[in-house]
């Protein structure tokens, strides 16, 4: 799927009531839902809490504080990407620590075509961010399954008396005469044994 076939939840962290029109008509319901707004750190921390966003753009200062703590936070734990919008004064000191948490920042006074390749920035790292996701998954349940098996196999060992050589061509050849996962087979020696 690519970027644009992708949906994003946006959260839009920002006080000014003419920079949320302005985003607003550059976030297309069609590419990205739900788009929520909130006019301070502490209640983006509250909203964070609820529920995952893809995107989130802060637009510092902010009445209850400047916001970098909260944009470093967010982009370290978890995979939500991060737009810091600033006064270029306030991101000359929070450059290196930006940088370092892979937050992207950007200097007012911010035109629409440089705010709409940000945001082509922000898909493509968050779908790259997405593929990582889902092999450290796939890779985790591999894992799994091999736990699930090596049981399998000791409970043949110890029950059986097969060697561990035998004990994993028979759970290979039951899944491979009855087609189902080695997964299967080691669930049901685990039941039967167990």
């Amino acid at each position: 799927m690519g970027l644009k076939e992708q949906i994003y939840s946006v959260l839009v962290v920002s006080s000014s009531e003419n920079f949320n029109g302005a985003v607003s008509a550059l976030l297309p319901g069609s590419h990205f839902d739900p788009i929520r707004f909130v006019s301070s750190i502490s209640a983006a921390k509250r909203l964070m809490n609820e529920r995952d966003f893809d995107l989130v753009i802060i637009n510092s200062p902010l009445p209850d504080d400047i916001g970098t703590g909260f944009a470093i936070d967010i982009s370290s734990s978890n995979s939500t990407v991060v737009l810091f919008i600033a006064r270029s004064d306030i991101l000359e000191t929070q450059h290196e620590k930006f940088t370092s948490s892979g937050v992207f920042s950007l200097s007012k006074p911010l035109s629409s075509q440089t705010f709409s390749l940000a945001l082509d920035w922000m898909m493509s790292v968050r779908e790259r961010l997405r593929k990582m996701e889902n092999k450290t998954l796939s890779i985790e349940e591999k894992m799994a399954e091999i736990r699930l098996v090596n049981r399998a196999k000791w409970l043949l060992i110890t029950e059986q008396k097969m060697e561990e050589p035998q004990a994993h061509r028979f759970i290979a050849k039951q899944a491979m005469d009855r087609c189902i996962s080695r997964r299967a087979v080691a669930e049901e020696i685990i039941k039967t044994h167990e």
